[in-house]
């Protein structure tokens, strides 16, 4: 049941990955069959981000008050209706109002998917039921990558449904959160739940104490404000949170991504073969770093990822130095791709899918709501920054704007080594109360 439960949320994290890997492959057709300029088209990229600024704002609220399930069939919904507005636009105006509604959409998935698994889960399987999340996020964005360069972009528009379609019809068949449910005071329901995410012959009786005692403790607090986040006993979590978002995605993830097609087209690499060579690299890498995440451990994945995010960028970076100086022009185009592969390669196994595991982990349950969505707001709005920005920076300078998403890079690894804790192997009650220490 744990498993299927996982399976039925990743689904959104499936939408989510469609969703941002739909303008990729696309780029230039779209742009081109609607008569769109590159500011229209740079809003239409990045508007996502907006509408998952607005749906982080109000994720954490939703999912504590309707469940995590409803929040999840909510978010389906308007991801459909999203698709659909892209389907049927013959301008900007119904193309970005969908834009918007997926991007509102994903910013709740973006929230609710992680601390959905992560309560279900088992501590010994968390992180990598956890890290199921991105490696639905990029598999859903490696679909998208390779069926654009396939399918006309309306087409594609609808395969973006499926996913939701899915989720809806799943979340008939599983459990709600224990943890919500025991802190809706709804006991039967609480205990019932674990019973069949543990087994039908599992002991749950020391797990369902721990918990209830957990909560029972927490609820005896006042509701967490926005600005209680910023008291000493969140604000070691609320930094690691933050900074790992930040350094996430002032890395360069989502302005590459959503462009993928103009660096290769400019750098003179086939974009069709540079954008399935992408994408097929994305899926076994996020699957390797879910295998090795309960047993290596968040931080050593962490290191990884930075330091191979800053060779991959630097990498890339050089490359088109050696291109604006007309420096051995014919090896530009394989460098880049070298680049290009690094920088995902790195990305996928730890810098995609750890800060979410751990933001899934380290705030007690009374200010998960509200601290969730802050973190998760901050994580789109470096999206948007990134997105929006990504097509004049390279228009500045190209070289440029890879050495500076080398520097954030290696400003990540720093903050890794001394900033995030290890949280493997420990309870969400362990891992919590630590924090505080």
């Amino acid at each position: 049941m744990v498993l299927l439960s996982t399976f039925v949320a990743v689904c959104g994290s499936f939408e989510f990955g469609s969703c941002v890997g739909f303008t990729a492959p696309l780029h230039n057709v779209i742009k081109d069959d609607l008569g769109l300029t590159l500011s229209q088209y740079s809003l239409f990229g990045s508007i996502v981000s907006i509408g998952a600024m607005i749906g982080a704002i109000s994720s954490g609220w939703i999912a504590d008050f309707l469940g995590r399930k409803a929040t999840l069939r909510v978010s389906s919904v308007l991801c459909i209706v999203g698709w659909l507005a892209i389907y049927f636009s013959k301008g900007y105006i119904l193309l970005d109002l969908g834009r918007f509604c997926n991007g509102y959409g994903i910013g709740v998935f973006s929230y609710v998917v992680p601390v959905f698994i992560s309560e279900i889960a088992p501590k010994d399987l968390r992180g990598g039921l956890a890290t199921a999340n991105q490696l639905m996020i990029v598999t859903g964005v490696s679909v998208a990558f390779i069926l654009g360069t396939i399918l006309n972009w309306r087409t594609l528009a609808l395969t973006g449904i499926i996913p939701c379609i899915v989720l809806l019809l799943g979340l008939s068949f599983i459990p709600e959160s224990p943890r919500w449910l025991a802190m809706a005071g709804r006991q039967n329901k609480f205990e019932a739940a674990l019973q069949r995410l543990r087994g039908k012959d599992a002991d749950i009786l020391k797990e369902a104490y721990e918990i209830q005692d957990s909560i029972e403790t927490l609820q005896h607090l006042p509701e967490a404000k926005m600005l209680d986040l910023f008291q000493r006993s969140n604000l070691r979590s609320v930094i690691v949170g933050v900074g790992l978002m930040m350094f996430q995605q002032f890395g360069g993830i989502n302005g590459i991504s959503f462009y993928l097609s103009e660096i290769f087209a400019t750098a003179g690499f086939p974009t069709n073969v540079g954008i399935v060579l992408y994408a097929c690299l994305q899926v076994p890498v996020t699957a390797l770093g879910a295998i090795l995440i309960d047993k290596a451990g968040r931080r050593p994945l962490l290191l990884i990822s930075a330091l191979g995010l800053f060779i991959g960028s630097t990498l890339t970076g050089i490359s088109f130095y050696m291109k604006v100086n007309e420096l051995s022009p014919q090896w530009v185009p394989l460098l880049v791709l070298t680049g290009i592969m690094v920088y995902v390669g790195s990305f996928s196994i730890g810098m995609g899918a750890v800060p979410w595991v751990i933001m899934s982990e380290i705030f007690p349950i009374n200010v998960k709501g509200t601290a969730g969505s802050f973190v998760t707001l901050v994580n789109w709005f470096g999206c948007f920054v990134n997105s929006y920005t990504f097509n004049y920076l390279i228009s500045w300078s190209s070289y440029g704007t890879f050495f500076f998403y080398a520097f954030v890079c290696a400003l990540a690894f720093l903050f890794v080594a001394k900033v995030v804790p290890e949280t493997k192997g420990k309870t969400l009650e362990e891992i919590q109360a630590s924090m505080n220490t």
